[in-house]
């Protein structure tokens, strides 16, 4: 059995668990001496947005591990499972930077086994609507993958990134209705210096669809800066976004004012109501999120401003 300690900042990167039980054995010593820990749930293929989620971990918890794990539960066919970004390396160079504690990479034998027979499945009102019509299954992926991290760590707090908006409902029903005790925090979404949400998708991107694909912040900029001057009427709000990705190509699944917690359609917004964006730039599907009256518009506008690492504004999800 491999030795398990619980020392801070060790001098040679991130301390790497590779099985379930790897993860429970660290965390139960973290748990036994009186540490609080932090798992922050990735994919991998880390930047500024997962930086972001990092921080704010190691500034609310004793020990922090990051998972790092291509969930193949959570893509439908046809998805981008096999060309999607893997920059092992590169990831485990910045989590040595941000003085993690520890990194969790399990191969898929080792989280779910040579023949899985148990699904998690969270109520269709809010995996059955937005992403879950474009991406059959994705949230019963999603759900299977969170309740197995937060059973084998039992952390105090996990952290996912806003952009992320249907999963983190997704994730914060599931932590409450299976009695985790785990809090769920959510961060802002973290945007380039030109206002697109970073995503490890982006860099399917060619540069042509990189410019084009600014009209998702254009757009949110717009609206966000219209219900700062009083404009509370959903469709209103809504044309306002699409009009600029229609301008740009833009093939779109939705644009949709919801409910913060229910995710149900709003025709009177709110302060705290979300603007949820979701569309397909060339090959490339980017989604997006605003929390209307609570972030900054992305190009500027009206609104108080996220919190800060150098460059970006807010932070990001697994993605």
């Amino acid at each position: 059995m491999p030795t398990v300690t619980t020392d801070r900042r060790p001098s040679d990167g991130p301390r790497r668990l590779a099985t379930p039980g790897d993860l429970r054995r660290w965390s139960e010593r973290c748990r036994a001496a009186g540490l609080s820990v932090g798992l922050v749930p990735t994919m991998g293929a880390l930047h500024a947005g997962h930086r972001s989620l990092v921080r704010r971990a190691c500034v609310d918890c004793d020990r922090v591990v990051v998972s790092i794990f291509v969930n193949p539960r959570q893509f439908a066919p046809g998805d981008d499972l096999d060309r999607y970004p893997r920059s092992l390396d590169a990831d485990l160079d910045m989590l040595a930077d941000e003085a993690v504690d520890a990194v969790f990479l399990p191969t898929v034998e080792a989280m779910y086994g040579p023949a899985p027979a148990t699904s998690v499945c969270v109520d269709p009102s809010l995996t059955g609507i937005l992403e879950g019509i474009h991406r059959p299954g994705h949230f019963d992926g999603v759900a299977l993958v969170v309740a197995k991290l937060l059973i084998a760590c039992r952390p105090h707090r996990a952290y996912f990134g806003q952009k992320d908006a249907q999963q983190c409902a997704v994730v914060r029903r599931l932590a409450a209705d299976l009695d985790t005790g785990v809090e769920i925090v959510t961060t802002p979404v973290v945007r380039d210096r030109d206002g697109l949400a970073l995503s490890s998708r982006n860099a399917y991107l060619s540069r042509a669809e990189r410019s084009r694909a600014l009209a998702i912040p254009a757009g949110i900029s717009a609206a966000a800066t219209a219900f700062a001057a009083g404009e509370h009427r959903s469709q209103v709000l809504r044309n306002l976004v699409r009009a600029p990705m229609e301008a740009a190509g833009f093939d779109i699944d939705y644009v949709v004012a919801v409910d913060a917690e229910s995710l149900a359609t709003v025709e009177d917004v709110r302060l705290g109501c979300q603007i949820l964006v979701a569309g397909r730039m060339g090959t490339t599907r980017l989604i997006d999120v605003i929390r209307l009256g609570i972030d900054a518009a992305p190009l500027g506008g009206a609104g108080p401003q996220g919190s800060e690492i150098p460059g970006v504004t807010g932070s990001q999800g697994s993605e």
